[in-house]
């Protein structure tokens, strides 16, 4: 694994960005577009070469500059860009990498956004994607052909928490000479993925980073060439389809991104408590810190320690009608919310095969596990997780759990 020096807790804790009056907060832009005293200057920056310029807020504004600055710093890599929402961000990078008659290699477990956009919406532009288990490097590399141009998976894959081997990953990308994608957005600062070797890093910034869920958000993290080239008014793809953050909404997000490292703390120290006696309890649990998960090992290789395994677990009831039994009444109890999303201070729950996984026909949901019954849960920053826990065993027993499947194993 690397040897990169890398803290991003420290990097975020590092950053230093004053207000125009000394403000410890940087000051807002609240504009649209921005006056220049020389036209050639003008000139430099539609060309991209006048740093510190400022144009048109499509482009960027000073706002999401600090904030693309801090996600950099965050993610150990050049440059980033921010955009109004998670697939604002992912949209640009696939369309920025292929063009016609090129192939992505992606994994089959992935956000049904991201799955959606490959599997229907790229086709029409003669870009095809084979979709693989991802886990399996020899099937990634099988599934390479002269015209692919990039390599496209999460670091934990939504929703089957499935771990990439970054690492592996890279060494074939590099191999065949094809950018490696990773979308990031499980495993905010758990993961540096640009020092396992990936080329760009993805996060929605909806999730954890903000940690609110009072606005959408996603950045694009990678080299400084290839933000410029992102940004390029002649066919760069953030700069022509639009998919700009609001500079209120940025400045939002970066004051939120300097309690992530508390925040993922306590959210992981609360998954690994439910995990561990839900598990023991006899729930079918799945969760990176658990020996039962298949890539327990790789995982904590890879993994920054101090930040823990995450927050999101998955529960499998078997059958949709207790799933969706369990997490009505674990919302009656106050446990959680039944919504989708993650990464908030309450527990979100909802059956990912019916939602946020909807776009993935059922006979690929079955051929890569996803049953009806399975349960994503982004655990919350409860301060008593042992009544958290107390409510989820009360409510399994109450809608014949452990009757139905345990004492009949």
């Amino acid at each position: 694994m690397s040897k990169i020096k890398h803290n991003p807790a420290k990097e975020i804790q590092n950053l230093q960005f004053f207000g125009e009056f000394g403000g410890v907060n940087p000051s807002i832009s609240d504009s649209a577009t921005y006056t220049f005293l020389k036209a050639k200057t003008m000139l430099d920056t539609f060309e991209g070469n006048a740093d510190g310029c400022y144009l048109y807020s499509r482009h960027t504004s000073p706002s999401n500059h600090y904030l693309s600055m801090a996600l950099a710093k965050m993610e150990n890599t050049e440059s980033a860009n921010v955009a109004g929402s998670g697939m604002g961000a992912i949209t640009p990078v696939i369309l920025q990498l292929a063009h016609a008659g090129d192939h992505i290699v992606s994994s089959r477990t992935i956000y049904g956004g991201t799955y959606a956009f490959l599997k229907n919406w790229v086709p029409k532009f003669n870009i095809e994607t084979s979709f693989v288990d991802i886990t399996d490097l020899e099937k990634v590399e099988a599934a390479i052909q002269p015209n692919t141009t990039m390599i496209y998976a999460e670091t934990l894959s939504n929703p089957l928490l499935e771990l990439a081997d970054v690492e592996g990953l890279s060494k074939i990308a590099k191999k065949h000479g094809v950018k490696l994608v990773i979308d990031n957005t499980f495993t905010p600062l758990i993961f540096t993925p640009a020092n396992l070797g990936a080329d760009i890093v993805i996060h929605s910034l909806t999730k954890f980073i903000n940690g609110t869920n009072d606005t959408v958000g996603g950045v694009i993290c990678g080299s400084h060439e290839f933000i410029t080239d992102l940004k390029s008014v002649n066919d760069g793809s953030s700069m022509l389809l639009g998919p700009v953050m609001d500079s209120l909404r940025s400045a939002q997000v970066l004051k939120n991104l300097r309690t992530l490292p508390i925040r993922m703390i306590q959210h992981s120290k609360n998954a690994q408590y439910l995990a561990e006696h839900l598990s023991k309890d006899g729930v079918k649990i799945k969760y990176p810190s658990l020996k039962s998960h298949p890539q327990h090992e790789l995982y904590t290789k890879m993994m920054h320690p101090e930040f823990g395994y995450g927050g999101m677990i998955t529960l499998d009831l078997k059958t949709g009608k207790m799933a969706t039994e369990f997490m009505e009444r674990l919302q009656d109890k106050n446990v959680g919310y039944l919504a989708v999303s993650l990464g908030f201070y309450k527990t979100l729950f909802n059956a990912p095969g019916k939602g946020t996984s909807s776009e993935v026909p059922e006979a690929e949901q079955a051929a890569m596990g996803l049953s009806d019954g399975l349960i994503r849960m982004s655990i919350g920053l409860d301060f008593d997780i042992t009544d958290t826990y107390r409510k989820m065993k009360e409510t399994l027993n109450e809608i014949g759990y452990f009757e139905t499947y345990l004492q009949h194993n």
